[in-house]
C-alpha cells in the first residue's frame, strides 16, 4: 500500500529520533588554544571511566572530558601555562593546582595545573564531585604526560623578602 508524503516524513522523523537522542548526551565544550598538543591526546585517550562516582560522557571538542549527568566535572587540556598567581596553590600527589574559589557559594570550583605545560583545567560542581577525587584520578596522567616547567607552588611568605634591620 503506497504511503502519503506526510506519512513518509513522519516515519523518517521517527527513524532519526534515536540518533538525535544519542547526540543530546554529548557535552558541548570549547577546545583550548593548544588542544592539539600531543600530551593532551595522550591524556584524553587514557581518561578514567568514572571520577568521584560520576560516569564519563562524550564531549564535542578536542582535548576535553566530562563526567556526570548533568556534567559535574569538565576538563580541558591545552591551556596556556599560568604564571604567578594570587590564587591559592595546592599540591596533591606530585601535581600543583591553582584553585579558583570565586564561585564557591554556588559549589563550583576551577582547578588549573600549575607548573605544567600545556596546562589542564577542571571545572567541578563540589556537591557532586570531590576535588581530591579529581586530583587523584587525573594526577598520574598529568605527572606522566604534561611536562614540568620548573614552577612550583609557594606561599606568600616564601615569595616575600623578609625585611632586615638597618645597620
Amino acid at each position: 500500500m503506497p504511503r502519503s508524503p506526510r506519512t513518509l516524513a513522519l516515519l523518517t522523523a521517527l527513524a532519526l529520533l534515536p540518533g538525535l537522542a544519542a547526540c543530546s548526551a554529548t557535552v558541548a565544550m570549547e577546545p583550548a588554544k593548544d588542544a592539539n598538543d600531543p600530551a593532551c591526546a595522550d591524556i584524553v585517550s587514557r581518561l578514567p571511566q568514572t571520577i568521584s562516582g560520576q560516569e564519563r560522557r562524550w564531549t564535542d571538542a578536542q582535548a576535553t572530558g566530562a563526567w556526570g549527568d548533568p556534567a559535574a566535572i569538565l576538563m580541558t587540556c591545552g591551556l596556556e601555562t599560568p604564571g604567578p598567581s594570587t590564587l591559592p596553590c595546592r599540591s596533591f600527589d606530585g601535581v600543583d593546582w591553582l584553585v579558583d574559589e570565586s564561585q564557591a557559594a554556588d559549589n563550583r570550583y576551577t582547578l588549573t595545573t600549575f607548573g605544567r605545560t600545556p596546562a589542564l583545567q577542571v571545572y567541578l560542581d563540589y556537591e557532586a564531585a570531590s576535588s581530591g577525587d579529581v586530583a587523584q584520578a587525573l594526577g598520574p596522567l598529568i605527572r606522566t604526560y604534561l611536562q614540568p616547567t620548573g614552577s612550583v607552588c609557594t606561599s606568600a611568605s616564601d615569595a616575600t623578602a623578609t625585611p632586615s634591620a638597618a645597620p
